[in-house]
């Protein structure tokens, strides 16, 4: 190691910027974004812009087949720098220079001193961002010029460097550089660089077509035939009395032979084609005339038709071998060869000699019917598989990511999709806010994250965190760096990652000894939104990872973060309309003894609707039980419930009758309609609203219930004994049609009947009609002696599966009377003399139940309306004591006239009577019946008598 301490002034714009990133403030404006991740790299590996430990490698070189081929690009470079002071390297792909080619006497001592030689290594993690190191870590050409570099020492410089790839696996085999003084570069010498790898990668493959026509023209020598083949086969002619290979008969064979030249312990494969046909195909081992080693697969196609040769040869100026797309491979294209001729070898495979024919299955020689189908290179037909193998996965991820809308499940639909096929063990992290719907914030170094999905081959024997753990990555990791630069990171060989050990020593060392070797982390992200990290690992595969896996991997985690985000933005907008929704319905139990109650709301698997239920205390201890239906979904289908709950409420204020209560809220939906009709082109969740409402009061008193219903489904009735009826309400027509009166039906339920009250969720969808619905609701309903909870309970379990189509709303109350000895009443005359006697009847019944406490406010009400009933209406009157949950008082006449609180003057003799009530009672109203009206109040019960 030799340490540097080299410090040079400079001047210009990115002096300060690069101070203040040093000082820990932002940069980024001032900064290209490339340097800046750079930067970030660097400051997370610890290194010191003063003072860098740079690692020195003798005998670093490349192989003989890449230095064929760059050799002559760098002599033209060279010649090309001939007058201009510029030096050319030549590094490895770890980094380290093998070779320096031209510039001058100056520009080599400079760079001598600053140890940018051969042998030292120029990698990023070592000397900080430089035109090597940093074009390996960007994998791809970059410029670096003056204070951008990271290192003090290499500031009075500037480069422009690209990595080389080998144009058939696509790793990258070197990186070319070229560095000049600051003062002459160019941003230019990026695109001179880029060529030179680009002329250097041409070459390799010129090489590799070189090869692979020698390995076809050593296979024809050893077939016999060295007279010219006129074509090139599109597939296989029949026979007159034949049908020929189709096309995916062609393909399937292809792909198997591909797999038998890419296995270097089979020999034979047999392989059942798409139209039933039996093809068996036998690998061969070639050896050209330079010593070039290849694979020949020869097939012979069982139970088909006789196949009409056809010979085939590479056109002029043709390889007869097909270019695959750099970093998918190349193979030999299948060539015929005419039926009988025994084939013969350069090198004879030991599994099958040369002389001896290949036996089919069925006894028939393979021989006589063989033909060449593919010709190439172990490593050549290994790329091809993989190629073809990544294909099926991005197919399969595009089909089995993102199936449902949640956060959880999609991040567990990748590591579903990728394991064992890409990775060993795959982990994803959220943070917290994208699970909860929210907008994630800027995610960087130690950002708390939870593990939400894993899947491995095996359950290694140090996990790497479970799910539901919190994960917080230390800067170094390669998680971190992720998360920090957006971009993915690579780490081919895992014991080297000292930054991903730092995580936790400890835990993370014996992972690395049960065999994870590699690791490639990709950040989610979506729509400009980092969403989180993905953390691929191999460990019983044998491959590290490459740069077509890295590929991949982005490609697998993009398809995945749309899918994941898409999720999110659901979840919170399905969060917003359930709190909406939630905050409309019901909350705890109203406070009344006429019915007991229990009810069930189950929103749909679609997500939020219009249904609702509510239980509402009326006056003279009755209660009134609702049950509507919103026709839609979304958040206007909850507005809509809101609004029509909040408008039985009013008119239940006003004792409305039910079907005076129903034209009430039929006149609001129409009013509804004809206000918001404007919006309907512009939204489609707005518009036309449809409506279904049932309507039910139950007074204790008399054991009657009154129902009517607008479009609803009917209402059950399960008598003490057990035994179900449906209410038969009339038809009446769903809210907001208008023109149609609303009919009721009054019934007297004995104490302890069910009263069953629900949405059309419940009894019907699209697998089950309605008849059929209400079948079954009235063979689950049957029994006595089920509560209320028991009997939700079990509706719900017969009826409705585990995600509802539609929204449900069920609502169950058992009925209560009020026995004689809580109830007192007289008939009186309308007599002024009557007052002072219903005042001591007040007054003994009050001392009968234990309420003494109540006396003289109880006589000051009751005086007071039995006087304005006397004075101001008509007919009977009546008086009325109920003990409830409060103290009922009601005086009963046959006027319609409704008496109106009012603020009396100093000289009025009258007036304040009501003003009294309304301030000595805690409630108190009118309600109208068909033969007048009822004036009531309530007074609570002191705190023993409850």
């Amino acid at each position: 190691m030799v340490p540097l301490s080299v410090a040079w002034d400079d001047i210009g714009g990115l002096v300060d910027a690069h101070e203040r990133f040093l000082a820990g403030s932002m940069v980024e404006s001032d900064v290209r974004d490339s340097v800046l991740d750079s930067w970030k790299r660097c400051r997370s590996v610890g290194l010191e812009p003063h003072r860098l430990l740079v690692r020195y490698t003798g005998d670093v070189a490349l192989d003989e087949r890449f230095r064929h081929a760059a050799d002559p690009v760098l002599a033209d470079l060279t010649s090309s720098f001939a007058d201009a002071s510029m030096t050319i390297a030549l590094c490895d792909g770890q980094g380290r220079m093998v070779e320096r080619l031209g510039g001058d006497r100056q520009l080599r001592d400079r760079l001598d001193a600053v140890r940018f030689a051969p042998g030292f290594d120029a990698s990023e993690s070592v000397v900080g961002t430089n035109g090597v190191g940093t074009a390996l870590a960007e994998r791809g050409p970059v410029y670096i010029a003056g204070r951008e570099h990271f290192a003090d020492c290499l500031q009075p410089f500037a480069c422009a460097g690209a990595p080389v790839r080998d144009p058939l696996s696509g790793r990258i085999q070197a990186v070319l550089d070229i560095t000049c003084l600051r003062d002459q570069g160019d941003p230019a010498m990026v695109r001179m660089v880029r060529e030179a790898a680009r002329s250097i990668e041409a070459r390799l493959l010129e090489q590799a077509d070189l090869r692979e026509r020698a390995l076809l023209a050593a296979y024809r020598r050893a077939d016999g035939h060295a007279r010219d083949w006129p074509g090139q086969p599109d597939g296989l002619r029949p026979d007159l009395d034949g049908g020929a290979l189709g096309r995916i008969d062609m393909a399937v064979l292809r792909a198997k032979a591909e797999e038998l030249i890419a296995s270097p312990h089979r020999t034979l494969d047999e392989v059942t084609l798409p139209s039933g046909r039996t093809a068996t195909l036998l690998r061969r081992q070639v050896t050209g005339a330079a010593g070039e080693t290849g694979v020949a697969v020869e097939a012979r196609v069982l139970g088909g038709p006789r196949l009409r040769h056809l010979d085939m040869a590479p056109a002029p100026g043709e390889t007869g071998i097909p270019a695959a797309p750099t970093g998918e491979g190349r193979l030999g294209s299948a060539v015929r060869r005419p039926a009988g001729s025994p084939v013969t070898h350069s090198t004879p495979v030991p599994q099958a000699p040369a002389t001896t024919p290949v036996t089919a299955p069925d006894g028939e020689a393979a021989g006589a019917e063989g033909w060449l189908l593919l010709v190439g290179e172990p490593g050549v037909g290994r790329l091809a598989m993989l190629a073809r193998r990544r294909l099926e996965l991005l197919h399969d991820a595009s089909v089995r990511i993102g199936t449902t809308l949640d956060v959880t499940r999609t991040a567990e639909e990748l590591a579903e999709v990728t394991v064992p096929r890409f990775a060993d063990f795959v982990a994803v992290d959220l943070p917290d806010s994208v699970l909860r719907g929210e907008e994630p914030e800027a995610l960087g170094g130690r950002t708390s994250l939870r593990r939400v999905a894993i899947r491995a081959v095996r359950r290694q024997p140090h996990n790497l965190y479970d799910v539901g753990d919190t994960v917080e990555y230390v800067p170094s990791t390669p998680q971190a760096r992720s998360l920090e630069t957006r971009q993915s990171v690579m780490e081919p060989v895992l014991t080297e990652a000292d930054g991903w050990i730092a995580q936790d020593p400890e835990r993370l060392t014996p992972v690395l000894e049960a065999g994870i070797h590699s690791l490639i982390t990709v950040p989610l992200r979506a729509r400009g939104t980092t969403l989180g990290v993905v953390s691929f690992y191999r460990s019983l595969q044998p491959d590290s990872y490459e740069d077509d896996d890295l590929s991949l991997a982005q490609e697998l985690v993009g398809r995945a973060a749309i899918c994941i985000d898409n999720a999110r933005r659901y979840t919170r907008e399905h969060n917003t309309a359930l709190a909406l929704q939630r905050s409309l319905l019901p909350r705890g139990r109203s406070e009344q003894s006429a019915v007991e109650v229990a009810y069930r709301y189950l929103p749909a698997q679609a997500g939020v609707g219009g249904d609702w239920f509510d239980v509402i205390p009326l006056s003279g201890a009755r209660v009134a039980l609702v049950v509507g239906d919103v026709v839609g979904h979304g958040l206007h289908a909850a507005a809509t419930m809101g609004r029509l709950r909040t408008a039985v409420h009013n008119f239940c204020s006003l004792d409305l009758s039910p079907d005076d209560l129903l034209t009430h809220l039929d006149d609001l939906v129409g009013r509804l309609d004809r206000g918001e009709g404007w919006a309907a082109e512009n939204s489609p969740d707005s518009g036309i609203v449809g409506a279904t409402c049932l309507y039910a009061v139950y007074d204790p008193v008399s054991r009657r219930c009154t129902l009517t219903r607008a479009g609803h489904p009917l209402p059950a009735v399960v008598a003490p004994d057990g035994s179900v009826e449906f209410v038969d309400l009339p038809a009446c027509p769903p809210l907001g049609l208008g023109g149609m009166p609303f009919e009721t039906v009054e019934l007297e339920l004995a104490e302890g009947s069910r009263l069953v009250l629900y949405t059309d969720g419940l009894v019907e969808d699209r697998h089950r009609d309605i008849d059929a619905g209400l079948d079954d609701l009235r063979a689950v309903l049957a029994g006595a002696d089920r509560s209320p909870e028991d009997t939700c309970e079990a509706v719900l379990d017969a009826l409705l599966p585990a995600r509802p189509g539609d929204d449900v709303a069920l609502l169950v109350a058992r009925t209560h009377s009020l026995g004689a000895d809580r109830v007192a009443q007289w008939d009186l005359p309308s007599d002024p003399a009557v007052v002072s006697r219903s005042r001591a009847a007040v007054t003994a019944q009050l001392a009968e139940w234990g309420l003494e406490e109540l006396t003289f406010t109880t006589e000051l009400i009751a005086s007071e309306l039995v006087t304005n009933a006397i004075r101001h209406a008509t007919g009977p009157v009546q008086l009325r004591l109920l003990r409830d949950r409060a103290l009922i008082c009601e005086v009963s006449d046959g006027s319609g006239t409704s008496p109106r609180l009012r603020r009396a003057q100093s000289t009025d003799e009258g007036g304040r009577g009501l003003f009294l009530v309304a301030q000595l009672t805690e409630r108190w109203g009118t309600r109208y019946t068909p033969d007048g009206k009822v004036i009531w109040t309530e007074q609570p019960l002191p705190g023993r008598c409850r």
